[in-house]
């Protein structure tokens, strides 16, 4: 009898992924938040790995979406994509790591670090000072 795996293999076969994918986009810097390992660019959180997160049973990632698309994004496929807590009002989705290939786990993350990295170009001038409000 096969047993399944435990859930700190699953978690730590998911992160690799996630890690593997964050490493290659430029500026990007892993610390942990919140007890879990988080990515960011340039000061700006763009990957929050969440495993079971306050016994929830998911492996996921919360991540940014483009404006409008999150609602649409959970309803397309509501196994794997669901509204996560704290960030869910500000337009992230959680997305279960089980249930995403990998073409479809570096389009939400490469796609959130596009979304931060440009909100922080937006804040920035030319010359890299902050645009008056």
């Amino acid at each position: 009898m096969k047993f399944p795996p435990r859930q700190d293999e699953v978690s730590t076969k998911q992160l690799d992924r996630v890690r593997e994918i964050c490493s290659r986009l430029p500026d990007t810097v892993e610390k942990l938040s919140h007890g879990e390992p988080t990515f960011f660019v340039n000061n700006r959180v763009y990957v929050m790995f969440a495993n079971n997160h306050h016994s929830d049973g998911y492996v996921a990632i919360w991540v940014p979406v483009p404006e409008g698309l999150q609602e649409q994004t959970i309803q397309a496929d509501p196994v794997a994509y669901f509204f996560p807590p704290y960030v869910g009002k500000q337009g992230w989705v959680g997305i279960d790591l089980t249930e995403i290939g990998q073409a479809e786990l570096q389009y939400h993350v490469e796609t959130a670090w596009t979304l931060k990295k440009m909100a922080t170009a937006r804040r920035s001038g030319p010359s890299g000072s902050r645009n008056p409000p």
